[in-house]
């Protein structure tokens, strides 16, 4: 499938990088608002660049747009790409309120034209080999998660002088403005909801631990994020997003027989690790069943691996970014529902705006939202049955 990438920024890199894991992806066309910054990235990577939006629009080979633009414009950009009768992978979130998400979702179904959002890690190797060892029963009932997104105080860590292999540096005034848990929920939450169901209810708490981070921006956004969710499955998970606290991505997931852990999701050959429940503070004599659950494990499982799969990224996001895309255009070509459909995109983006506060993303304090938004089951990789 053809595609153009509409944005060349600091993430850009990263999927230009992972394409060649996707023989089936033809980057015929990018396009940045900057032309130096596109002009940039299309030497870097000797790719053709155009000079506007609508030259891409116009372009009768681009079949597929991937929206890699600031998170304010992925609306704006979507929605024109799906009025050019083109279907649309954006980068997360698909919006920044729920009402323009979800009528970016009802104009590509009014087009028969496919809508998806990133994150796409519950593609990854690390995802799918939880999934598959929950399916499997290996800690036997899950009843409780717990999800960390903690990436440190990001403000007193350099981050002016970060780069993409290209030389874009990191929006620093976006991602403070957009806020962590818009950039980063969804890494987590795209896991939760695949393994456990659709969310039925949000419980969050949002907060400004640090107003003045040495970046002038239009809008102070929460720096810290806690909320419950509760799955119509009777799970019950806990994510934790912030850029104060210890950088710590721990998944931990607790069922009745055992503990499910992965360290990091950013890392798509992180380690899946079982254990038995400990802390029981129970007699073996007395209880034999959880007693031989105190003693299993550790142990580690293997990875489940996609064939022909190379990590080409540096630094701290071991992804294939593209394989969000391929999904997507395997999915057209094969005339079949896409793992990261519409219904499922716009479910994670209404439950991220909901842990930051509000249908539009203002922040409350103590909030419970019902959710509105739903999704079919999606199944797992075929090499992670």
């Amino acid at each position: 499938m053809r595609i153009a990438f509409i944005g060349c920024g600091y993430v850009a890199d990263f999927y230009r990088q992972t394409l060649h894991n996707h023989p089936g992806l033809e980057l015929v066309a990018v396009m940045d608002r900057d032309a130096a910054r596109a002009e940039r990235f299309a030497a870097f990577h000797r790719v053709p660049k155009v000079s506007t939006l609508r030259e891409v629009l116009d372009d009768r080979r681009v079949q597929l747009v991937v929206n890699l633009t600031n998170p304010d414009s992925h609306y704006e950009v979507s929605k024109a790409a799906l009025l050019a009768g083109k279907h649309v992978y954006s980068e997360k979130p698909l919006a920044m309120s729920i009402d323009h998400a979800e009528e970016l979702v009802a104009l590509a179904r009014s087009k028969g034209l496919r809508i998806a959002g990133a994150p796409c890690s519950v593609l990854g190797e690390s995802a799918q080999t939880a999934w598959r060892a929950l399916r499997s029963g290996a800690i036997g009932e899950v009843r409780l998660a717990y999800a960390e997104l903690d990436d440190g105080p990001v403000h007193l860590m350099g981050c002016e002088a970060w780069r993409s292999s290209s030389g874009a540096p990191w929006p620093a005034k976006d991602e403070f403005e957009v806020g962590c848990t818009l950039e980063h929920a969804g890494y987590y939450v795209t896991w939760l909801a695949a393994f456990f169901g659709p969310v039925r209810e949000v419980t969050s708490f949002a907060g400004t631990l640090v107003p003045d981070k040495g970046v002038a921006v239009d809008r102070i956004t929460p720096d810290f994020t806690v909320a419950c969710l509760q799955h119509g499955s009777g799970v019950v998970s806990r994510v934790t997003c912030s850029i104060y606290a210890p950088h710590d991505h721990e998944l931990a997931i607790m069922g009745d027989r055992g503990v499910l852990r992965v360290d990091e999701c950013w890392n798509y050959g992180s380690p899946v690790r079982v254990s038995g429940r400990t802390g029981l503070g129970l007699r073996a004599e007395k209880h034999p069943r959880a007693a031989a659950l105190v003693g299993m494990g550790p142990r580690r499982l293997p990875l489940a691996r996609k064939p022909r799969f190379a990590f080409k990224t540096r630094g701290a996001n071991v992804m294939d970014f593209a394989r969000g895309v391929a999904e997507v255009a395997d999915a057209i070509r094969e005339a079949r529902p896409a793992r990261l459909s519409p219904e499922f995109s716009l479910h994670v983006n209404e439950v991220v705006l909901a842990i930051q506060g509000g249908r539009g993303g203002d922040a409350d304090r103590g909030a419970t939202r019902r959710m509105s938004t739903t999704f079919d089951p999606i199944p797992p990789m075929p090499w992670a049955m």
